[in-house]
């Protein structure tokens, strides 16, 4: 039987990770953009036209596919590991359930399975934002990639709580007063816009919760979108500074190794 893996050994997993984290960050930026279209489309996706049906699942597997891209598929521990495998198989499942909505009729597919759709997605944006922030967490410099990274787990943030609060209002209807008649297409656009408004600090508009679980689903989203920017863009940015410091001393070590070099080199 293994023992447990030496220093050496961590310490060789760990630089290995961090290597994996730099070649993931060109996958930050395309994350940003499809984490931004569904919110940005969502309204075109109930329109009367041909083809407007096809695109919301079209966005949703976009953005299920690049979380998977822009995320490391292993980590340094059996946890990380364990959640990478959970979030692959979320983004399968909501990926399936959004086209069998899409194929079947409404009338016959969308009423069962919209409620597992809805928390299936909200689990999968949740865990995406959670994976993205220890992933941030980790990198070791910071550049304008990671900060689009961070960008994206910000938005997420925000789809995530219009999910969740989308499947609430489902599971226990009048949890959110909508402010105007809503169908059960534009639901999660009216609580998308809602949990916007509550991450940005906006108050409430014409979207408010009607009962304690509404009430509480509101303090727990405002909470992260604080402790989000507050923690996350606060150790990103001292890592930033950080890291041109180090490169200013690095620059002038290198311009003192040349000057005392310099003499030695004349005839």
């Amino acid at each position: 039987m293994a023992g447990p893996p030496s220093r050496s050994e961590r310490l060789a997993r760990r630089r290995r990770y961090q290597h994996a984290l730099v070649q993931l960050e060109p996958q930050f930026l395309p994350l940003l953009a499809s984490v931004l279209l569904p919110v940005i489309l969502l309204p075109l996706t109930v329109l009367p036209v041909w083809g407007a049906r096809w695109l919301l699942p079209l966005l949703l597997s976009v953005l299920v596919v690049q979380s998977l891209r822009a995320l490391p598929s292993h980590g340094p521990n059996r946890r990380s590991r364990w959640l990478a495998q959970l979030h692959r198989g979320l983004g399968g499942s909501v990926v399936l359930l959004i086209w069998v909505l899409t194929i079947e009729p409404v009338q016959r597919g969308f009423s069962v399975l919209r409620f597992p759709m809805l928390w299936l997605s909200g689990l999968f944006s949740l865990l995406a934002a959670l994976r993205l922030v220890g992933v941030l967490a980790r990198v070791p410099r910071v550049n304008p990639q990671v900060m689009a990274g961070a960008a994206a787990g910000y938005v997420y943030l925000g789809l995530t709580g219009g999910l969740i609060a989308s499947a609430l209002q489902v599971m226990v209807p009048g949890t959110f007063r909508l402010g105007e008649t809503a169908t059960g297409e534009m639901l999660v656009d009216r609580l998308t816009y809602f949990s916007f408004v509550v991450l940005a600090g906006l108050g409430l508009g014409d979207v408010v919760p009607h009962n304690p679980l509404g009430e509480r689903f509101v303090i727990l989203l405002s909470l992260s979108g604080t402790l989000y920017l507050v923690l996350l863009m606060g150790l990103l940015i001292g890592r930033f500074i950080a890291t041109q410091e180090a490169e200013l001393e690095f620059e002038a070590l290198a311009d003192q190794q040349a000057e005392e070099e310099a003499p030695a080199e004349r005839p």
